[in-house]
């Protein structure tokens, strides 16, 4: 109660004051001291408007600072690289793609096997080189298939990599401060993508090799075959029976 009649009363005074302010004339004397309502107002709205302008000046500041921090994170490198990984990871695939057996992924090397052992003009060759070809040509074919295998194998070990990979890159994205980490990662998950589809290439291209040196021996062997029957059943030169012993005496 006290305090509610305190507040009432000073309000009551405080507005008595406001009134003796409003209804005294312009240059009252009030202590000694000459008051002016006019000017007094004119000050009053005067420090407000510069008030004002103070804050404007300290929000624009502070806009550009935080346009500059966000110009520092934008420009901001990815701490995480994964390219010596990838490339390491090509690399491998490479190495087993250049240790094919046999008969290598040139066009050179191609045309020179053949040319010794897969065309139909080397039929007119002895029985024996016939026999020697045909090994050499199931001995390409073995070969190859091997070489399929090895491909196949390192490509299903860069797998696990390719995981460990990815999960960083995209830690890495989600993670990124700045619209340049965004972009480092992206790239790298496409460079990853792009070390992915080497290995696909890699392994169809063994694949295909071992599956056509496949199909180019039973197409030799076919001529092999029919060049041997012909020369077995040609008149004077075909088989000759001749006197055999099972036991010794």
């Amino acid at each position: 109660m006290r305090l509610s009649l305190l507040r009432r009363l000073t309000l009551s005074g405080a507005s008595a004051l406001l009134i003796a302010f409003a209804a005294a004339p312009a240059h009252a004397q009030l202590g000694g001291i000459v008051y002016d309502p006019s000017n007094y107002s004119q000050n009053v709205l005067t420090a407000a408007r510069t008030l004002q302008q103070i804050n404007n000046q300290i929000r624009s500041l502070q806009n550009e600072a935080e346009g500059l921090i966000n110009d520092a994170k934008n420009l901001a490198a990815l701490p995480f690289s994964s390219l010596a990984e990838l490339q390491s990871q090509v690399r491998q695939t490479q190495q087993l793609l250049s240790n094919a057996q046999r008969i290598a992924y040139s066009v050179q090397s191609i045309d020179q096997a053949f040319a010794g052992r897969y065309r139909a003009d080397n039929l007119s060759a002895s029985d024996k080189a016939l026999i020697a070809n045909a090994r050499a040509r199931w001995e390409d074919t073995v070969a190859a298939f091997e070489d399929a295998l090895k491909v196949q194998a390192g490509v299903v070990g860069n797998i696990e990599g390719s995981r460990s990979v990815m999960d960083r890159l995209v830690g890495s994205s989600q993670s990124a401060s700045g619209a340049l980490q965004a972009a480092q990662a992206g790239n790298q998950l496409l460079a990853l993508q792009a070390r992915q589809l080497a290995d696909l290439t890699a392994l169809v291209a063994a694949q295909g090799r071992a599956q056509s040196l496949e199909a180019a021996q039973r197409a030799a062997a076919q001529d092999q075959a029919r060049e041997q029957l012909r020369r077995f059943l040609a008149p004077g030169a075909g088989y000759r029976s001749a006197p055999a012993k099972m036991f010794h005496d």
